[in-house]
């Protein structure tokens, strides 16, 4: 029996290598008022900034642009919204990482709204958003949070009351979604490794959620397939191998369609606490914690018996589609979910994922984090002591 699920809409996407050009037919269909919001450097480093340019000078487009270095803030927003009101855009366009993409997607929100995007924001403000925005199209240019395909804006404000909520309305969707793994090239190898890790994370949360349905099940099994093929090699050896880029990219994407409609578990639970409390990036928390989280959720799931069995044979799924062989009725449950962790675990290695120690995070703060943590789609229930030893472990 097909169990009964919901799947919200996804952008238009399109995805290709060398397919940016096609941005310039697109944007003749909103209008000729753009808003261009970029990263701090590396587009311009690469060349793209200037061939974008350089075509709309030649279309004759009015577009203007706003730089983005680090996770948006509230301030950052309010203040972008502030300048740009009064411009009567026809379009935005999120050209950058998971970052860039989140602050032009509540950018492309806020603008029509004349207060804080905090008072809009989950857990900190009263207001629900309406879902009015200005049209926006996102092109990643990392291959991570897959935020060109969710209806949400992660927003942070970093300090010991800090946090990272999100702006969400299902009309926050990207029109566009425009994937081309050209521009993930130049992408350096340690940014590579952690927005991997992040991708792959949302994948298998998404994958063992408790809110999955068969569409995700699929979709996140195809983006997992592309991506354990890939993930080691396009951080070391083939990282301007267009196939590699390819199908992390495609990865990336899927693992934004999966969580859009399953959630995500308990690495992102202590993402959002630890991303809140300390300066630290995203993909940095969820790729050191994945494999000490996935341990701790076997074990859970091992020690309640006929509860978890479901639980573990997706985990086992995925174990045995690490080492090619695929589904079987009575595959030993537990093997592969070993085969899992002991992979997750030589990757957090070979990808010289950083502990959380490098930035400042001590025994002392667990207590804090641990009572910050949710655990809303995590496919068993973890004490504060289980989650105190995930942290720990990766300090």
């Amino acid at each position: 029996m097909v169990s009964n699920f919901r799947f919200a809409s996804i952008p238009n996407i399109i995805f290709g290598a060398g397919k940016l050009p096609k941005l310039y037919d697109i944007i003749a269909n909103f209008g000729k008022n753009v808003l261009f919001v970029i990263g701090g450097s590396s587009l311009k480093a690469s060349g793209k900034w200037d061939e974008i340019t350089n075509e709309m000078l030649r279309r004759t487009i009015n577009f203007y642009s706003i730089s983005i270095a680090g996770e948006p803030t509230p301030t950052l927003i309010d203040e972008a919204v502030k300048k740009f009101r009064q411009k009567n855009l026809d379009l935005i366009i999120g050209i950058g990482g998971g970052s860039v993409i989140d602050a032009g997607k509540a950018i492309s929100a806020m603008i029509l709204k004349n207060d804080s995007i905090k008072k809009y924001l989950e857990g900190v403000g009263d207001k629900v958003h309406d879902g009015k925005k200005i049209p926006y199209i996102a092109i990643p240019t990392t291959s991570g949070t897959g935020s060109e395909a969710t209806k949400n804006a992660v927003i942070t404000e970093v300090g010991p009351e800090g946090f990272k909520k999100s702006l969400r309305h299902d009309n926050l969707i990207p029109n566009y979604a425009l994937v081309d793994p050209k521009l993930v090239v130049s992408c350096p190898p340690s940014i590579t490794a952690a927005c991997g890790m992040d991708a792959f994370t949302q994948l298998l949360e998404a994958y063992v959620s408790p809110r999955s349905s068969p569409v995700t099940d699929a979709l996140a099994y195809s983006g997992i397939k592309q991506m354990k093929e890939n993930m080691i090699s396009v951080y070391s050896h083939k990282s301007s191998d267009f196939n590699a880029r390819s199908a992390m990219a495609y990865g990336s994407l899927i693992s934004g369609i999966v969580l859009a409609n399953a959630g995500l578990g308990i690495v992102h639970g202590l993402a959002s606490s630890i991303g809140g409390l300390f300066n630290i990036p995203h993909g940095t928390v969820c790729g050191t914690l994945l494999a000490e989280s996935t341990k701790m959720n076997v074990k859970r799931l091992e020690q309640i018996g006929n509860d978890g069995e479901h639980g573990l044979m997706k985990y086992a799924i995925i174990g045995a589609l690490i080492v090619d062989k695929g589904y079987e009725v009575n595959m030993d449950a537990s093997y592969y979910c070993s085969v899992l962790i002991e992979t997750l675990e030589r990757w957090t290695k070979q990808l010289n994922l950083d502990t959380l120690g490098k930035y400042g995070i001590t025994p002392k703060d667990v207590e804090k984090i641990v009572k910050k943590t949710g655990l809303k789609n995590n496919p068993v229930n973890l004490n504060p002591e289980d989650i105190k030893e995930i942290i720990v472990n990766r300090i």
